[in-house]
């Protein structure tokens, strides 16, 4: 059961490298066009992780505000540390998309 849906949630990330990858940038040299591929699978694994960090953080955070209500910033800190890895998947994207090698 958890094959059938790992491979339903990467089927979206496969399919979209495959739109992203029609969408190449008019300067890319000839030999780069694995750079699209890269940014689609950048951006869709770092969404994929920051889901799951988000989802454990906030899941535990939860059952901590239960007993202690005082500890909502220190959990609020903590969902957001979780949320920075899709901001660092799309920064890396638009490097690979935009930078001049």
């Amino acid at each position: 059961m958890k094959k059938v849906w790992l491979a339903l949630l990467l089927l979206p990330v496969l399919a979209s490298t495959a739109i992203f990858s029609a969408q190449a940038p008019a300067d890319t040299a000839q030999g780069f066009e694995g750079l699209n591929i890269g940014a689609g699978l950048a951006i869709g694994l770092a969404a994929i992780g920051a889901g799951v960090a988000v989802g454990m953080a906030a899941a535990a955070g939860i059952g901590v505000l239960t007993e202690r209500r005082d500890m909502f910033g220190t959990i609020l800190i903590f969902v957001a540390i979780g949320e920075g890895i899709a901001v660092y998947g799309i920064l890396f994207a638009v490097l690979m998309l935009f930078g001049k090698f």
